[in-house]
């Protein structure tokens, strides 16, 4: 997964207050979605947890481990967002919560009725490609994934709004909710096209540009070559990209690039100038200034730490 960006941390529950110790619940209603602030301060294991609507949850500090859709359990810790469908059951481990270390997550529930009006409003404004594209939907390919600097934005955007006594706050929300959706399903169309340009690169304009960038990761990739493969002219295909996927091309190239990174990284005889060199860098400072802002931690660092 790509670096991760951390929510502002949120005022804890005073302990008078709690409720109860694992999964202690504040709520905040508005007219389209619903706010819950969960806490847990011991540890528990197997604990389900299921929403009547679809759930955006973001970890603000401590962990949790999931155990969603059948797939193999995980850790979730700050810095991540997991995504739900409705009435799907999450059964959630806190093994390390303590009164002094709880652990504290927020969970957006929206209502099926507005995400419906999302994807209609997307399907009609950002099909620009009608015979190539089809309707946007989420299909849930990444439920886990760490948080970029406009989802955390959002996040802490609505965490202060829909917490606030504003009277226009439901105003604030809908513009607010209206965003996090849409980057949240553009940024799963962009790893659906991509898994699926691996194996079919002739589906579509989106597949074909995206299979081609995927071929020559470590090459130099010129903007005009892929505006030529495209069929567009640089405007056109700067704002067709974007529109599609809330990226722009150059940031889609770098951020496959430092993932392949972080794999070359893996080996401690590759000099950093080196990976940076066959991820397609020729600025090894540039590298170096990216990975950082991007990953927290400089290529050096990760790789003494980190890769193992």
């Amino acid at each position: 997964m790509a670096g991760k960006h951390y929510v502002q941390p949120v005022a804890l529950t005073p302990h008078k207050h709690l409720q109860q110790l694992v999964e202690n619940r504040r709520v905040f209603n508005l007219k389209n979605c619903e706010l819950n602030i969960y806490e847990s301060y011991e540890q528990a294991w197997r604990v389900p947890l299921t929403f009547n609507n679809f759930v955006i949850t973001t970890m603000v500090q401590g962990k949790k481990v999931m155990h969603l859709f059948d797939q193999p359990a995980f850790d979730y810790r700050p810095g991540e967002t997991v995504i739900v469908p409705a009435n799907e059951t999450m059964v959630i481990d806190f093994p390390e919560a303590t009164m002094n270390n709880p652990t504290q997550c927020m969970a957006l529930a929206v209502d099926a009725g507005y995400i419906g009006k999302t994807l209609d409003y997307l399907n009609e404004y950002h099909n620009s490609e009608r015979t190539e594209t089809k309707d946007w939907h989420l299909q849930f390919n990444q439920h886990h994934f760490n948080n970029d600097p406009d989802i955390t934005a959002l996040i802490d955007k609505l965490m202060r709004v829909c917490s606030s006594p504003d009277r226009a706050r439901d105003i604030y929300a809908d513009l607010g909710v209206k965003e996090l959706l849409i980057r949240i399903i553009q940024q799963d169309h962009l790893g659906l096209i991509a898994q699926e340009s691996n194996t079919n690169s002739n589906s579509s304009r989106l597949h074909y540009v995206l299979h081609y960038i995927h071929e020559h990761l470590t090459e130099n990739i010129s903007v005009d070559v892929l505006c030529h493969k495209a069929c567009l002219s640089r405007n056109v295909f700067f704002k067709w990209f974007r529109e599609q996927f809330g990226i722009t091309p150059l940031q889609y190239i770098n951020r496959e690039r430092l993932k392949l990174a972080k794999q070359l990284l893996a080996d401690r005889n590759k000099t950093v100038s080196e990976v940076g060199l066959l991820c397609g860098f020729n600025d090894t400072n540039y590298f170096i200034r990216l990975f950082r802002s991007t990953e927290g931690v400089t290529p050096g660092t990760y790789q003494l730490v980190c890769a193992k």
